[in-house]
């Protein structure tokens, strides 16, 4: 059996993307590039706080790396789809980058030009701070509506106009000198099981997938798109067996490698999914990913599961289950994606940033954003009444906050105390919006009240019902949630038939899409980012008109 020399242990390390906690560079990952020689560092939310602060750490992390002895810089990762999934972009906390629109509501404008600037200019804002790697564009099609991972993720259920799409935000991307990786490879659309939590099947053939899940990454690929994504999900009519793709050499090698033509790096999706770490482990798993044929194993979270999984790589190499050689050709394209997006140690040890060129750069993006959240917004049925000001209050009913989507609600688990209850139960999102109302309904108040699973109309909602001027009732995931239609049934009950009701779908616009007797209007916002529910605030006071179409259902939904 070989022993691995120090040279060995270095190309090992560069195949691997790991995370780590604190907004300053910390010993455990000092460790993991040290002593580990780990060649890619993802960032998550928790470790930004403006970016400012993120080029500090970046430049640290660099620094360290060549301090460390590697011969390249690092690859610097983040989760930036922009919508719900935008690591990088501003909360109520911080100022950091611009918020732009996520997958659903890009393809919502119905412009391929405002997909790929939006997307240019949140790379160009990544890369001042030293970002060079983002995991987008999302590539899945959601073909099931039930999907409870993807859903606005996605751009729509139309195979051809994802890829559209997709490979627009990866043009953008890499036109502002930030690597793209298409997800989540063959395909996480049409399933209804999520694998943050379980693992799905997707019980379709070769010639299936080929129809539909495969012709956005075939684009992209014929696109020579920098890095591609592997899911956890299983294709066992494609494989012969229920292992995730993202650890099958069937998939990653045969599919996307050979038989697809794809040139690029591949990555996984982070290993401490349950998908994988519930049966294979994510320390397993790390070497069963690089045996399948991926370049980079991504672990996002846990120090011992990294360690682990770098060891059980060496173990792998050692007793002939994972190819040195092949490794070292993998390491080849690693190389080249670092030539081509981190450049060179001067480039990301020595350069300042420029705040001037930062603070015009936001300022620009801030407009653009605007108009693309402008362009999103859809009215799917009836028309928006004209709100009196002079008249009665406004009531603004919002949604408690459920832990739908573990990739928006619980990716950081910020939502959840440590009992595992729903912590922030209105939402700052949903609080902004109510306060965007009120603003514009100053003469009579608006009324802003939460309703939850268990809520009954309270006496002071059963008060203002009658001299109502408008009730604005925000649903999400209401489709999947129906305790929220519930409400909306029995709020009707108590409404004169001249009360106008506006129902926003703040998510996935399928809440209403079953339901054709509700009285006035119904319109989609495609995500509650505060971006989006100031525009739909505008839109709903008559300030702005409401362009935006619905890219799912095939078209089937009438946008008026």
């Amino acid at each position: 059996m070989p022993v691995l020399t120090e040279q060995d242990k270095r190309e090992i390390g560069q195949h691997f993307v790991f995370g780590f906690h604190g907004h300053e560079i910390s010993e455990d990952v000092k460790v993991l590039i040290r002593d580990y020689h780990v060649g890619n560092i993802i960032l998550m939310k928790r470790n930004v706080q403006s970016i400012k602060q993120v080029h500090s750490i970046v430049r640290d992390l660099q620094a360290f790396a060549q301090k460390s002895g590697h011969s390249k810089p690092l690859m610097i990762g983040i989760d930036q789809e922009n919508g719900l999934v935008s690591a990088f972009s501003s909360t109520a906390k911080y100022t950091a980058g611009t918020q732009f629109p996520g997958a659903m509501a890009l393809a919502a404008t119905n412009s391929t030009t405002i997909a790929e600037q939006c997307s240019a200019a949140s790379a160009r804002e990544m890369k001042l701070a030293g970002i060079n790697w983002a995991y987008s564009p999302v590539a899945d099609i959601n073909s099931d509506p039930r999907n409870p991972v993807i859903g606005v993720r996605s751009f729509g259920d139309d195979p051809y106009e994802v890829a559209q799409y997709a490979k627009a935000v990866s043009d953008g991307l890499t036109s502002g000198g930030v690597a793209p990786s298409a997800k989540h490879f063959p395909g996480h659309g049409d399933t209804h099981v999520d694998s943050h939590l379980a693992l799905p099947v997707i019980r379709k053939t070769s010639e299936d997938i080929l129809k539909l899940e495969l012709v956005p990454f075939q684009a992209l690929v014929d696109s020579k798109v920098a890095t591609i994504m592997t899911g956890h999900m299983a294709l066992p009519l494609v494989t012969g067996d229920d292992t995730p793709c993202s650890l099958s050499r069937t998939i990653t090698t045969g599919l996307l490698r050979e038989k697809m033509g794809f040139e690029g790096v591949i990555v996984t999706d982070c290993l401490e999914m349950d998908a994988v770490a519930e049966k294979y482990g994510s320390q397993k798993g790390g070497a069963m990913s690089l045996e399948a044929g991926a370049d980079v194993v991504m672990i996002c979270h846990t120090m011992e599961r990294q360690q682990g999984a770098v060891e059980e790589t060496y173990k792998a190499v050692e007793n002939g289950t994972i190819s040195l050689d092949e490794l070292r050709r993998s390491g080849e394209r690693i190389a080249s994606l670092k030539d081509t997006f981190a450049g060179t140690w001067d480039d990301v040890c020595h350069h300042e940033l420029d705040e001037h060129i930062l603070a015009q750069l936001v300022a620009k993006n801030a407009n653009l954003s605007e108009q693309a959240y402008a362009a999103s917004t859809a009215l799917i049925r009836g028309s928006i009444p004209i709100i009196n000001k002079e008249t009665g209050p406004l009531l603004v009913l919002t949604p408690e906050m459920e832990s739908l989507n573990k990739a928006v609600d619980d990716a950081e688990g910020l939502l959840r105390t440590g009992a595992g209850s729903v912590r922030n139960t209105a939402g700052p999102h949903y609080l902004a919006f109510a306060a965007s109302v009120a603003r514009r309904h100053p003469s009579h108040h608006a009324v802003y009240s939460r309703i939850a699973p268990t809520s009954d109309i309270t006496p002071e909602i059963v008060d203002i019902l009658p001299t109502a001027a408008a009730i604005i009732f925000v649903t999400r995931n209401a489709d999947r949630s129906t305790w929220q239609l519930d409400y909306l049934g029995k709020l009707r009950g108590r409404l004169a038939k001249t009360t106008p009701i506006i129902v926003l779908a703040s998510c996935a616009p399928y809440d209403l899409m079953n339901v054709y007797d509700v009285p006035g209007a119904y319109l989609a916002t495609f995500e509650y980012t505060p971006a989006a529910l100031e525009t739909a605030a505008a839109v709903i006071f008559g300030e702005r008109k409401a362009t935006g179409r619905v890219p799912v259902l095939n078209g089937a939904v009438t946008v008026q």
